[in-house]
């Protein structure tokens, strides 16, 4: 397989393209092992440290589904009823409100949901909330009502508004953070401890935290911003290192070794090297689309610097899981229907296919999110590899 998978180049072509990407770690897992780890390019451009595959990285939005599972360990046990009102676990997300837009003094509009929000509608990013950089209602909150950024990891950051009653559509925002209190509301315990001791010890994983410690910082890969000519600069950027919430949506640093110990328990069925994270049935059942007739739609860049217009497989149906997005058909990168996958702020992509054992992580750290050439290196190095997926079954 690797001898056929020329990932490698890949790598090197978005390191050395104009414009390019500073550095990039990818790998590819089956269900047992790595048969794919790279790296290219430097940790920063104003350093000469080579890029590694041990090299850490803010991970953003692929914390989502590590949460989800701890969401869905609870369940399991009969803690966490994914239909009572989440207030039961996490109260203060029962004082929460729907925006209905702004009064002629630019003041919120606000009432009384006509439902409680679930901790179903918090898998599924149906419950009302978003994010000010897809937002133009959250972004008007920040701008001209001081609502905190989600970056600075407090509980402030999560007493948004809802844009509408909960149920009601799919819409990507804080949901995922509230699944972290949620968790935390249940276990009496911070949601790194929760992480620790329930998935990343029965998974082997050594270097993924919300507290960045000294050893990770060492090899942290740098944040780049891309200017609109193409050109990259680099950013001192880094989440809180004692943050007042461990942001069960976006909080976690990481390598991406780690995050396929990871991938590889939704491959296995929920196993993992030291003990079972979750059961088959569990497995089963949370892979499904859950969302019904309703479908994920584009995320619309309303803060330029953070994002632009995203969206996978444009054209494609796709739905949502607990907790990730399925693409509902084929993909052309031969993704087939059903795979898992999602991605992190700062162009971090991975897909899980477990219908054909297998799957993959993208990593760097870029802005803003949809990278044309971060994620066309990635959809390369998908496509490249179903390829060789397919050549090995007909040879």
């Amino acid at each position: 397989m690797s001898q056929k998978f020329n990932a490698d180049a890949i790598l090197e072509g978005v390191v050395a393209s104009d414009p390019r990407v500073p550095g990039v770690v990818a790998m590819v897992t089956d269900r047992e092992r790595n048969i794919y780890e790279g790296a290219a390019g430097v940790r920063r451009l104003d350093g000469d440290a080579a890029m590694t595959t041990n090299d850490a990285f803010a991970i953003f939005s692929t914390t989502k589904a590590i949460t989800g599972t701890a969401v869905l360990q609870l369940v399991e046990e009969n803690k966490l009823d994914l239909d009572a009102p989440a207030s039961t676990y996490a109260p203060d997300i029962g004082k929460l409100k729907v925006i209905e837009g702004f009064d002629e003094a630019g003041e919120p509009i606000l009432r009384d949901p006509k439902r409680p929000i679930t901790t179903k509608h918090l898998l599924l990013h149906t419950a009302g909330f978003g994010y000010d950089f897809f937002s133009e209602t959250y972004n008007r909150l920040a701008q001209e009502k001081g609502q905190p950024s989600v970056i600075t990891a407090s509980k402030a950051s999560l007493m948004t508004p809802l844009q509408f009653d909960p149920g009601d559509r799919w819409e990507y925002g804080t949901n995922i953070d509230w699944c972290g209190q949620v968790v935390e509301g249940i276990t009496g315990k911070r949601l790194g401890e929760v992480f620790q001791a329930r998935i990343f010890e029965p998974l082997g994983i050594e270097d993924m935290t919300f507290e960045l410690n000294d050893d990770l910082r060492s090899r942290l890969a740098g944040m780049h911003a891309r200017n609109p000519d193409g050109s990259l600069t680099p950013m001192e950027f880094e989440l809180p290192d004692d943050p007042e919430i461990h942001m069960g949506g976006h909080g976690l640093y990481g390598t991406v070794g780690d995050y396929m110990k990871f991938i590889r328990m939704w491959l296995n069925d929920g196993a993992g090297i030291n003990g079972r994270v979750l059961k088959p049935e569990t497995v089963a059942m949370a892979e499904k689309n859950h969302l019904g007739t309703k479908k994920v739609g584009m995320l619309p860049g309303v803060i330029p610097s953070l994002s632009n217009d995203a969206e996978f497989f444009p054209g494609l149906s796709k739905s949502w899981s607990y907790s990730f997005m399925v693409n509902d058909e084929a993909a052309p990168t031969g993704r087939p229907a059903g795979a898992l996958g999602w991605a992190g702020l700062a162009n971090l992509f991975y897909w899980i296919d477990r219908q054909n054992g297998y799957g993959g992580f993208w990593a760097t750290q870029i802005l803003p999110f949809a990278d044309a050439v971060s994620f066309t290196g990635y959809m390369e190095l998908e496509t490249a590899f179903y390829a060789s997926l397919k050549a090995a079954k007909a040879a």
